[in-house]
């Protein structure tokens, strides 16, 4: 867990005054595991909407956390990334989720369910609409239109690895406009049900 993309690497505070990192995790990781079944549930003609964004970040870190399903109030730093100041996100949010609906109704091949979920994943961690947990919930997100369009979850990556620095610069040319290495990986684990 030295990567920081599936755990919180550090103790925040939170509603439990948990500091034992391996517990603060494993409740995370119950949230998330919560989420995972929100998503299977979903009815095939769900909307990745705002009500439902909020739900998914409030479900997985609602336990511990009293920012879970709120956007930012701070500015914060991302490695390298700047993210959008936090006045600007909801009206970001609002435009992504609209963005986001409009593909989900109108592609069908593989290769446009790749494009759109890449797009999705990479403009949800651009934004970065929330204190904490912008990774996992970028995850749930691509999963739920990934299932949405007839496809098994995605495993972007291992936690460590090739497969890691890969997806991690893929994001990074994404930054800069061009999403299609992030499409690629997508593509490459994308499986029909």
């Amino acid at each position: 867990m030295s990567d920081g993309t599936d755990y919180t690497p550090s103790i925040d505070e939170n509603l439990l005054n948990l500091t034992d990192k391996d517990l603060l995790n494993l409740y995370e990781a119950s949230g998330v595991a919560k989420c995972e079944i929100t998503i299977q549930e979903l009815d095939e003609n769900a909307d990745l909407d705002i009500s439902l964004i909020l739900e998914i970040h409030r479900t997985a870190f609602g336990e511990l956390y009293s920012w879970a399903g709120k956007w930012p109030t701070i500015d914060v730093q991302v490695g390298k990334l700047s993210p959008p100041h936090p006045s600007q996100v909801p009206a970001l949010m609002y435009q992504y989720a609209d963005d986001v609906n409009y593909k989900l109704k109108r592609v069908e091949k593989k290769d446009e369910v790749a494009e759109l979920l890449a797009f999705l994943h990479h403009r949800f961690v651009w934004i970065h609409p929330f204190n904490n947990g912008n990774g996992r919930t970028a995850r749930l997100l691509l999963n739920a239109a990934a299932m949405l369009k007839g496809f098994e979850p995605i495993q972007l990556y291992h936690r460590e690895g090739e497969a890691r620095a890969k997806y991690i610069e893929a994001l990074r040319k994404g930054d800069e406009g061009d999403t299609s290495a992030l499409t690629a990986l997508i593509l490459h684990e994308l499986t029909p049900f």
